[in-house]
């Protein structure tokens, strides 16, 4: 979705040092340089990639995933509640609460335990499956159920629309795009999919599986700016050799959809999206939405929350999930940051290429652009 707001964290992981090897002076001379490449060799092959955010964590028993998420009271109680996140690391299950949602937000440690479907510890604190409510946690007496969606949900998490998106389009359609002034660079939107074939489409808003539940978008296509293009390609020639590609789930996107999302949202899900009165990053070619997918399987690599989800689980500084998650999401971050892009401060999945202020919004809509060697011109 990502508002026109610009990224403010920046939490990095310092670069690894790399290692050296120098030949032993033992050796005779003829034989120090064929074995001197074959150590480098050696160690290149086992010396992680600059874009890795440390030593890459093992993956969870399968039987632990169904209770990683967030836990609560339900919200038909009409009662103010806190959020219990319930994640891991190095091994071990960690509850954190916090209360509220907003931009800025405090987690208090709680508890920290082997995962247990038995009551355990002081507090009788353990997970149970319910036919009523799929998986709960009982800490004490007070039941709480998950309120979030697991990484292989298939539905998209969706928002009660203020108005529906078949009175929303023809306004949007009808409405023109802020007047701006300056000297703008000429658009040079290139087609995704023309520059590399590990870059994949899963664009939700051509889909019924978006935020709204209804198609937004007439055509499933992905374009950037070319130098904007250019970078995305870079970092993903970075990721390849790691075992990863990139999904995209949107990028270039017309202003007359901006102001669709903006009049559908309710106003507790603004931050999430952009105003049409200011545009955004992505109506400049200049913004994608993407995540990382493994190129021996061809599935989606799972994040601590999941796209266009509209809970704290979305900010590239959520501390729940579990370790491979964020560590899957830091190794994005640190791939598209390392080639100019920046990560929005409440989407782990969106990035702005550092000069989307060179660009004018856009309202070309998809079936008027023609690809040809990747460069879309309009009819």
């Amino acid at each position: 979705m990502c508002p026109s707001v610009s990224a403010t964290r920046s939490k990095r992981t310092p670069n690894l040092p790399q290692a050296t090897v120098r030949p032993a002076a033992s050796f005779p001379r003829l034989c120090c340089v064929p074995l001197l490449l074959f150590l480098v060799a050696l160690v290149s092959a086992q010396t992680p990639s600059a874009v890795e955010p440390g030593p890459k964590p093992r993956d969870i028993p399968a039987r632990w995933k169904p209770w990683i998420g967030e836990y609560s009271w339900s919200a038909e109680e009409k009662v103010s509640f806190p959020a219990y996140v319930v994640g891991e690391e190095d091994g071990s299950i960690f509850i954190l609460r916090r209360e509220g949602q907003s931009e800025k937000l405090k987690y208090e440690s709680i508890d920290r335990f082997p995962v247990s479907t038995s009551p355990s510890g002081p507090d009788h604190r353990y997970f149970q499956s319910r036919e009523s409510s799929a998986y709960v946690f009982v800490l004490g007496d007070v039941v709480m159920g998950k309120t979030t969606p697991n990484f292989d949900a298939r539905a998209q998490v969706l928002i009660k629309a203020i108005r529906p998106v078949s009175e929303l389009r023809p306004e949007a359609l009808a409405a023109s795009p802020p007047r701006e002034d300056g000297n703008f660079r000429k658009p040079e939107l290139v087609e995704l999919t023309t520059l590399d074939s590990a870059i994949h489409l899963d664009i939700r808003y051509a889909t019924t599986n978006d935020f709204l539940g209804t198609p937004v978008y007439t055509q499933a296509r992905a374009f950037l700016q070319r130098p904007a293009a250019e970078a995305l390609l870079r970092a993903l020639h970075k990721l390849q050799p790691l075992g990863y590609g990139l999904l995209i789930h949107d990028a270039y996107r017309p202003w007359y959809v901006t102001k669709i999302f903006w009049d559908a949202t309710p106003p507790e899900g603004k931050i999430f999206v952009a105003d049409p009165a200011q545009g955004s990053r992505h109506n400049r070619g200049c913004a994608a939405d993407l995540t990382l997918y493994d190129l021996a399987s061809g599935k989606p690599i799972e994040m601590p929350g999941t796209y266009d989800e509209m809970s704290p689980r979305s900010f590239p500084d959520y501390p729940g999930g579990t370790s491979l998650q964020r560590w899957h999401r830091d190794l994005l971050r640190r791939a598209m940051e390392s080639e100019g892009f920046t990560v929005y401060e409440h989407e782990w999945w969106h990035f702005d290429y550092k000069d989307w202020r060179e660009y004018p919004i856009l309202n070309i809509k998809f079936e008027d652009l023609k690809s040809g060697r990747g460069l879309a011109t309009t009819h």
